[in-house]
């Protein structure tokens, strides 16, 4: 784990002050730590029977992509309003400085279908929050695991996961 954290590098006051962004460009840029998250995913979900593989808007998308093909499962979308070009549903939620939007094709997943939720960091939880009641009020869908890159602990982003089982592949 102490790997993967050597690519992924603080950026201070972004995206404002006082916040230390987690960027993981380095990470997806050194091949062989990249693929080695992957296969890190791969092990733990390659044998869960998922069907789909969802990704949050926009770091998630890389690694839903990828995590989706390492286990032969299809690739969803969650998204910022507007940017989906068919019938979406959409969840509204609070932030620490006002609101925001996430959406999903209507059509995105069939009844049934085992869902693995995968996003790149876990902060305070709440647009993952969001997303799981998303995805549970619109599809009869399972959903298997939660799972981020990184986890930062400190500001208790698990508590919001809804009894959803939560896999970080490392913590801060």
């Amino acid at each position: 784990m102490q790997q993967i954290k050597e690519y992924i590098r603080d950026i201070a006051d972004f995206p404002k002050e006082g916040i230390v962004f987690k960027d993981i460009s380095p990470l997806l840029n050194h091949s062989d730590t990249f693929n080695r998250v992957i296969e890190m995913w791969k092990e733990r979900y390659a044998n869960r029977g998922i069907d789909t593989v969802v990704g949050v808007e926009a770091r998630g998308f890389v690694f839903a992509a990828a995590v989706a093909y390492a286990i032969g499962a299809g690739c969803v979308m969650i998204r910022k309003p507007g940017k989906l070009p068919y019938k979406t549903f959409s969840k509204t939620y609070d932030l620490e400085y006002g609101t925001d939007t996430i959406e999903v094709h209507q059509d995105a997943i069939d009844p049934g279908q085992k869902v693995l939720v995968i996003d790149d960091v876990l902060a305070t939880g709440g647009t993952m929050g969001a997303v799981l009641e998303l995805l549970q009020d619109n599809f009869k869908c399972e959903l298997v695991e939660v799972t981020f890159l990184m986890e930062l602990s400190f500001l208790d982003g698990r508590e919001k996961m809804k009894n959803i089982p939560t896999y970080s592949l490392i913590s801060y």
